[in-house]
C-alpha cells in the first residue's frame, strides 16, 4: 500500500521592491506641499511681471531693433482696399553682442560719461544719506521732549511721493522765481544760475535725493539702535568710557548687521533713482547730469525709439549691481559678517 504525499505548493516571490529613493523635489513637495501651494502664486506674478520681461529685455539686447524695423512686413492699402504686404528689408535681425561692443566703445550712447556721473551721484547720496541718517537716530535714540513729534515730522519726506519733493525743489531752485534764489538776494548774494553748470544742476538732484532719503535711512538706523542691550552702555560708562567712546565701540558695532543692508539697499536703490534725476534736472545742461537710467529711458522713449539700445543699457546695469552685490557679499564674509 503505498501513500500518497501532497507536494506543497510552489512559493511565489513577492513583486521587486523599487529600492530608489525619490528625488529631492519629491520628497520637498511630499513633506511641504501646503508651502509650495502657498508659495506658487507669488511665484507665478514674479515670473510674469519680473522674469518674463527681464528674459525679453535680455534677448532684445542681442538684436538691432527699433521702432522703425520692428515690423517683419510692411503692409499697404491698396485701391481696392485689400491690404498688400510685403517682406520688410530693413527688418530687425540678431547682431549678437555688436551693442555691447558699441555701447563700451562709446560709439554708440554717452556710456561712460553717464557711468561717471551715476558713480559721483550714488556715492554722493548715500554718503549723506548714511551720516545725516546716523546723527538724527542717535539724536532720536535719546530722552528728549516731543520726540515723537520729532519722528513724525522727520519722516514725512519719506511718505511724500518723490516726484512731488522733485517738483518742490526744482521750484525752490528755479533761477528766477525760486525761494533759494530769493534767499541770496535777501542777503546780498547773486542769483546763482543752477542748472547753467553741470556740477551745480549735480547738486540741486543731490539734495532733493538726500531729502527723499534720508528718513528711511534714520528710521531703520533707529531700530537698530533700539535692539542694542542696554547693558552694554552701562558696562562702557561704569569702565569710564566717554560719549564718544561708546558711541565707536558700542553703537556702530551694535549697528553692523543693520548698517551692512542698508547701505547695500540705498546704493541699489540710488544708482537706479530715475525720478530725481528725470524730473529735477532733466539731464541738463547738455546730457550733463544724465545717469545710466535716464539713458536707458531716453533710448527707449524719445525719438527713434531704440530698444535693443535701451535692453543693453538694462542688461549692463543689472550687471554692474550683480557685481557689486557679490563683491559686498564677500567682503562682509571676510569681515565675519553673516549674510
Amino acid at each position: 500500500m503505498s501513500t500518497a504525499t501532497a507536494t506543497p505548493p510552489a512559493r511565489t516571490s513577492p513583486p521587486p521592491r523599487d529600492t530608489r529613493r525619490p528625488g529631492r523635489l519629491r520628497r520637498s513637495w511630499d513633506k511641504h506641499w501646503y508651502a509650495w501651494v502657498m508659495v506658487a502664486p507669488v511665484v507665478i506674478v514674479l515670473g510674469v511681471l519680473i522674469f518674463y520681461p527681464l528674459g525679453q529685455g535680455i534677448l532684445l539686447s542681442f538684436t538691432n531693433q527699433t521702432e522703425a524695423n520692428q515690423l517683419a512686413e510692411i503692409c499697404t492699402k491698396s485701391i481696392t482696399g485689400s491690404e498688400v504686404c510685403k517682406p520688410n528689408p530693413n527688418a530687425w535681425e540678431v547682431v549678437g553682442l555688436q551693442n555691447y561692443a558699441d555701447v563700451l566703445s562709446g560709439k554708440v550712447g554717452e556710456f561712460w560719461q553717464q557711468f561717471g556721473v551715476t558713480l559721483l551721484w550714488t556715492v554722493s547720496c548715500v554718503v549723506f544719506h548714511y551720516g545725516i541718517g546716523l546723527g538724527l537716530a542717535v539724536l532720536l535714540n535719546r530722552p528728549l521732549r516731543g520726540r515723537g513729534i520729532y519722528r513724525v515730522l522727520l519722516i514725512l519726506p519719506w511718505a511724500v511721493p518723490a516726484f512731488v519733493s522733485a517738483f518742490a525743489w526744482r521750484f525752490m531752485f528755479n533761477e528766477q522765481f525760486g525761494v533759494i534764489n530769493t534767499l541770496f538776494e535777501a542777503v546780498g548774494l547773486d542769483r546763482a544760475e543752477w542748472f547753467a553748470d553741470w556740477k551745480t544742476a549735480l547738486f540741486t538732484a543731490v539734495v532733493t535725493n538726500i531729502w527723499v532719503g534720508v528718513p528711511f535711512m534714520m528710521v531703520t538706523l533707529l531700530g537698530g539702535m533700539q535692539t542694542i542691550p542696554s547693558e552694554q552702555y552701562e558696562a562702557a560708562e561704569i569702565d569710564g568710557a566717554t560719549p564718544w567712546q561708546r558711541f565707536v565701540n558700542v553703537t556702530l558695532p551694535g549697528l553692523r548687521p543693520v548698517s551692512m543692508t542698508v547701505l547695500l539697499l540705498g546704493t541699489i536703490w540710488t544708482f537706479n533713482m530715475f525720478p530725481i534725476i528725470f524730473l529735477v534736472t532733466g539731464g541738463e545742461p547738455a546730457g550733463g547730469t544724465e545717469i545710466l537710467v535716464t539713458g536707458a529711458f531716453r533710448a527707449a522713449f524719445e525719438g527713434i525709439r531704440n530698444y535693443s539700445l535701451a535692453s543693453t543699457y538694462g542688461v549692463l546695469i543689472l550687471s554692474i549691481l550683480l557685481v557689486f552685490s557679490v563683491l559686498y557679499r564677500r567682503a562682509l564674509r571676510k569681515q565675519g559678517e553673516v549674510w
